[in-house]
């Protein structure tokens, strides 16, 4: 599979493939540089990502192993070009593949991912960054295999052979069946060929064909599965895969397999063509292990944006839809959460329709039943007035339903004419169930995460005072998980024109009892320093008053209090990182103080304070542990880290000093929050 990465995108987009056919991989036909799959691993990381085997597989990316739950090995390599990263490449081998690259197969893979690096960067350059509407399938080198006789002799010489056979293409599809194989199957041959089994033979419409097909093909290892052919004839199929092609031995007679009776099945499909391949629609197990997919990504989206994302992602490439859009009342309105394939002019004149409004995205909202229209036409009986503004020609409407109620609707749109069986609308149904699920579950969170960071921005300090003879630059960064907020804070406190105190600390936790907890420490210390506290004091009064509330949490914090016209600096801690100071000449110092116990503890917990020369020109360092913890990293090491970095900063820019000390974390498995005060001028 060969992706392309547009520049300033957020994802990879599938734009060839070989040797699978395309419902195989419609999970990754686009792929969010942040989703922990293989290949986004491969081009975010910059590096080879290997998986040896289905087991590894599972235990790193469970995710992709519950819809590619076969044996085989895998290789997803960064394709970059002048260093920036334009795409990726992902190749499978049959799970005979030793678990390693062997020396030949890493040089030819960095060799032809430099090569298809620097094409893609010259395709982007000419053509422009748009992505591609379907994955260009090519053949398997290995498919042109020449024959030293003709078909005809060929089949002749297969047909005088005793048993049944047939052969299937790596889409699934017959290309071959004998005589005997046609009889056993109870079809005619030439209706098989260029048909897909599961689709020519309904009673063949059952996982666990198509599931041996994906598992013959991906691992290349034979494999076998029986079926019932009505009425009650056992069929024993034997797969033998190659990167060619799938050849299949039949025979009657084989142990008939245990399930429980089904109901009587639709009409048989028509068989379907090589021309015309959306007659068929995804196989069963295709669909079985799309809904499982589509649960797991959606277990996984963190608020609204993010259903809407995935379900893009998932439905889209799934059911063959061109456009998609999703929508929500509020406010008695309709309103367009996202979409994608739709002009963004269209999608204007359809937001903030009036819940009263005669259309099928509000009807479907009220009554909570999908409605289907196979054309135009049916739109039009169904809506008379209705204009046909875009260019599709078929379109489901369809209730996200939650906790037995409506929560929105969803409109998938497609350029193809689509018949809408049953069969597919129980699937579109179930789908969209899961997508329901997961709105409400996003916008409960949307609201959780607006209240609370409403809350920590209430709590931190709006400005920050600027003294004379100081400079100041500030920030803060949550670790990126959960709600976003947490308990850490800084403050910085003109106490008269020639002193100032700072003080930054942590709260346990990331929720929003941190932060509330978070606000209540900090107007402790801030109080106790504006009346004129000395630091080990400031720390022992917020300690006994964190003690006395018992929240159950503890908090670190370290307090400082500047004197300019001493140039001196007195330091007290309560389990927190020491600061780091900066002199004129580049030089660190990690300013390291008795640490007294953590705020909330003990209530008659004493704070020693110690005092440090301030020398003009210098930068004073104050940081919770966000900014320097990494797993496995000592944390007297990580500080000497953070020293070293500080040294190397530019300190007649603090604001640019902070946001590199800031981005030097990456994604930090912590909040981060940062104060750097400089005393007087740069270089003074």
């Amino acid at each position: 599979m060969l992706y392309s990465f547009p520049p300033a995108g957020d994802a990879l987009w599938l734009e060839a493939m070989t040797g699978a056919p395309r419902e195989m991989c419609l999970p990754w036909t686009r792929v969010g540089l942040s989703e922990p799959i293989p290949v986004a691993d491969a081009v975010r990381g910059g590096e080879l990502v290997w998986v040896a085997d289905m087991e590894e597989m599972a235990r790193r990316y469970p995710r992709s192993s519950l819809v590619l739950p076969y044996a085989f090995a895998m290789a997803a390599a960064p394709l970059t070009a002048e260093g920036t990263a334009v795409g990726g490449l992902v190749l499978l081998w049959p799970a005979s593949h030793p678990p390693w690259l062997s020396d030949d197969e890493r040089k030819a893979l960095d060799k032809g991912c430099r090569r298809l690096g620097h094409l893609l960067r010259q395709v982007a350059v000419s053509d422009g960054p748009a992505p591609p509407d379907e994955p260009r399938l090519l053949p398997h080198p290995l498919c042109a295999r020449g024959a030293p006789a003709g078909a005809g002799e060929l089949s002749a010489f297969i047909a005088r052979l005793p048993g049944a056979a047939c052969a299937l293409d790596l889409t699934g599809r017959f290309t071959f069946v004998t005589p005997e194989a046609a009889r056993l199957l109870g079809a005619d041959a030439a209706e098989l060929v260029g048909a897909l089994p599961w689709a020519a033979l309904p009673w063949m419409d059952v996982p666990e064909a198509e599931d041996r097909y994906r598992a013959a093909l991906v691992s290349e290892q034979p494999t076998t599965f029986t079926a019932v052919r009505p009425p009650d004839t056992p069929l024993l199929f034997e797969l033998y895969p190659d990167p060619s092609g799938i050849s299949v031995r039949i025979t009657p007679g084989g142990p008939r397999p245990e399930r429980p009776a089904a109901p009587d099945r639709p009409p048989a499909h028509p068989a379907a063509t090589v021309d015309e391949p959306l007659k068929t629609g995804p196989g069963r197990a295709g669909l079985l292990y799309h809904l499982v997919y589509l649960a797991a990504s959606l277990t996984e989206a963190v608020g609204v944006q993010d259903v809407v994302k995935q379900a893009a992602d998932q439905l889209m490439p799934a059911l063959g839809a061109s456009a998609m859009a999703l929508m929500a009342p509020q406010d008695g309105r309709l309103r367009i959460l996202g979409h994608r394939g739709y002009d963004a002019g269209l999608m204007a004149l359809f937001d903030d329709l009036p819940l009263t409004a005669d259309t099928p995205a509000v009807r479907v909202l009220d009554t909570c039943a999908p409605q289907f229209f196979a054309d135009f036409g049916e739109l039009e009986e169904a809506y008379p007035g209705v204009v046909h503004l875009d260019d599709k020609v078929s379109w489901a409407f369809l209730p996200l339903i939650a906790s037995g109620r409506a929560v929105g609707s969803l409109v998938l749109a497609y350029d193809r004419p689509q018949r809408f069986p049953p069969t597919e609308r129980a699937v579109l149904t179930a789908l969209v169930g899961l997508v329901g699920q997961a709105l409400e579950r996003g916008r409960l969170y949307d609201t959780q995460y607006t209240v609370a960071h409403h809350l920590q921005a209430a709590l931190l300090p709006r400005y920050l005072p600027a003294p004379p003879g100081l400079r100041i630059a500030a920030r803060y960064r949550p670790a990126g998980h959960g709600l976003e907020v947490g308990g850490d804070f800084y403050d910085l406190i003109l106490l008269d024109g020639t002193t100032a105190a700072a003080a930054i600390g942590d709260v346990q936790g990331h929720d929003i009892e941190a932060a509330a907890l978070m606000g209540q420490v900090r107007t402790a210390v801030h109080g106790h320093a504006t009346a004129a506290a000395l630091p080990g004091d400031v720390l022992a009064t917020t300690n006994r008053l964190l003690v006395d509330l018992d929240p159950g949490r503890f908090a670190s914090c370290l307090y400082a209090h500047l004197d300019l016209v001493a140039q001196s600096v007195c330091l007290a801690s309560a389990g927190h990182p020491p600061a780091v100071l900066r002199h004129t000449d580049g030089r660190t110092e990690v300013l390291r103080i008795p640490p007294g116990l953590l705020l909330g503890i003990e209530r008659c917990a004493d704070y020693p304070a110690v005092e440090y020369p301030l020398p003009p020109g210098s930068v004073l360092v104050l940081y919770t542990d966000g900014l320097v913890e990494q797993p496995g990293l000592d944390p007297d090491d990580a500080v000497t880290a953070l020293a070293e970095c500080v040294a190397r900063a530019d300190p007649g820019d603090l604001d640019a000093m902070a946001d590199h000390l800031i981005g030097r974390t990456g994604d930090p498995v912590d909040d981060i929050a940062l104060l750097l005060i400089g005393v007087g001028r740069p270089g003074a």
